[in-house]
């Protein structure tokens, strides 16, 4: 009986799942480029490059190593998969569990045999077990546990150097004079298979082509990650928050793209910190707050994201109904520094990191009342590491406060002064940071007591920003900020902000 493995774009890997059991000789391999999916979004160009890429070099390494593999072009996942049976007539198809929702749907539907992902260090129904009995869930939490059960920087039962979490040392804003020596990223040549995939990426794409910064291969993953370890770990920590107009990567891995593609695997990328901490070359705050962002926070939102659905798609507990600023859609320039900043680094690779996105973009859509799904979906395509399990819980509950608290139990809100304090992006800016009333007045300073007043009954019964719900409904000037906000809303909507 021969069987078929169907593979999907985000598990390119031989060590996954249904694949790793695979026998050239034995057994077919089916990827499909979906036209629908490449359709189903305005996807940023080095997103859709990076995937249908890598799927290429992907079914091309199969085949070197003795697979048949049907790499199929069709109008969808499920017309590649039934031309696939129509030809080939397989005795079994059989696929990893898809890290979606609709795509496990898809496949129970179409009646594929599924296996259980070890695209993750901790399985959904893991993390639904270990939920189970909790009143409320925290990452902090969560994040323990995974520690203590996979042994990464432990000391016996106790945490290396003492401490869970190295947070606060890792909050610095950026230096001052001259910047440290982050390494530039590894870059490859483009080659024709580039050229080939972008001849076939269709118009409605948008952002700078691809400049080799993004690999597309897992030898190109792995290289990355050499680099990571070697040169950019040891000072990943201190500026993990940091924001500045001099380095649009500072000490960040960028290696998200290859975790979520299967490139690269959570497991492998941790052996790999440890060890450098182990032999002294990686400092505890760096090699804590690097682990952290793997096992604790991706994995705590995988863990969420198959909890919550599918009604997760729809939570808007603050009632944010307004559509995306012409900003966001690339419709209309700002002259907010910050979004403009981040939005031409989103613009030439594809990418911004954490804090970026949550305390700029993130911030900017939850202060204006930016409808949550509409932000998620172009969260989703308009970054290189985007996914619907990476978007939702992040946008939703993290940085739009959707969920009613759910992902984090304050909202993520803040004023000109928490950027000021963590970026040089106020410097020069046509806003002033400390005014929250006047033309001149800084945006974000006048939609965060706006808001705050906004949503006072709510906030004010949260301990974590009680204060601030207060604060801002005895502002004396509160009619003047509200009259101010609304006009900062209208220019938001016309692109004239």
């Amino acid at each position: 009986m021969t069987t078929t493995v169907w593979v999907v774009g985000d598990q390119l890997n031989r060590r996954i799942g249904a694949l790793a059991a695979a026998e050239p000789g034995r057994d077919r391999v089916l990827l499909v480029e979906s036209a629908a999916k490449l359709a189903s979004k305005r996807w940023h160009r080095q997103r859709a490059h990076l995937v249908v890429t890598s799927m290429r070099r992907f079914a091309a390494e199969l085949r070197a190593e003795g697979f048949e593999v049907d790499l199929r072009r069709s109008a969808s996942l499920e017309a590649g998969f039934r031309a696939h049976v129509a030809e080939h007539r397989p005795g079994r198809v059989v696929a990893t569990e898809p890290a979606s929702w609709s795509g496990l749907a898809l496949f129970r539907r179409l009646g594929v045999e599924i296996v259980r992902t070890n695209q993750f260090l901790c399985h959904y129904d893991e993390f639904a077990a270990w939920a189970a009995d909790r009143r409320t869930l925290k990452m902090e939490d969560f994040y323990r546990w995974q520690r203590r059960r996979l042994g990464y920087l432990m000391d016996g039962g106790e945490p290396a150097g003492g401490r869970w979490n190295h947070d606060e040392a890792n909050r610095q804003p950026p230096p001052r004079g001259a910047l440290p020596p982050w390494p530039e990223p590894r870059r490859d040549e483009l080659d024709e298979v580039d050229h080939e995939v972008l001849r076939d990426l269709p118009d409605t794409c948008w952002g700078a082509d691809p400049d080799g910064t993004w690999a597309t291969s897992r030898a190109g993953a792995l290289a990355r990650l050499d680099h990571f370890v070697d040169r950019v770990a040891p000072m990943f920590g201190p500026h993990e928050d940091a924001m500045t107009t001099r380095s649009w990567h500072l000490a960040h891995s960028l290696l998200s793209p290859y975790l979520n593609l299967g490139l690269l695997l959570p497991g492998e990328v941790c052996d790999r910190v440890q060890g450098a901490y182990d032999a002294g070359l990686i400092p505890i705050e760096s090699a804590e707050g690097f682990i952290r962002q793997v096992i604790g926070w991706r994995e705590y939102v995988w863990g969420v994201y198959w909890q919550q659905m599918p009604a997760y798609r729809a939570k808007n507990a603050l009632g944010a109904s307004r559509p995306l600023p012409p900003v966001l859609t690339g419709d209309a320039p700002t002259r907010m520094r910050c979004v403009d900043t981040t939005l031409a680094t989103l613009h030439d690779h594809g990418y911004a990191h954490h804090i970026q996105r949550l305390m700029v973009l993130g911030n900017l859509a939850l202060l204006a009342g930016v409808e949550p799904w509409a932000m998620t979906e172009w969260m989703w395509s308009s970054f290189v590491d985007g996914a619907e399990w990476v978007m939702l819980p992040n946008v939703i509950g993290m940085s739009l406060h959707a969920d009613g608290g759910l992902m984090a139990t304050k909202p993520y809100a803040a004023g000109g002064n928490y950027l000021h304090k963590m970026s040089d992006y106020c410097r020069g800016c046509a806003y002033d940071r400390s005014k929250r009333t006047g033309t001149d007045a800084c945006p974000f300073t006048t939609l965060y007591w706006d808001f705050m007043a906004r949503h006072h009954d709510r906030f004010v019964r949260n301990p974590r920003v009680a204060r601030q719900a207060r604060a801002a409904d005895q502002l004396v000037d509160l009619p003047a900020v509200r009259e101010r906000a609304a006009e900062v809303l209208t220019l938001l909507d016309r692109g004239e902000l």
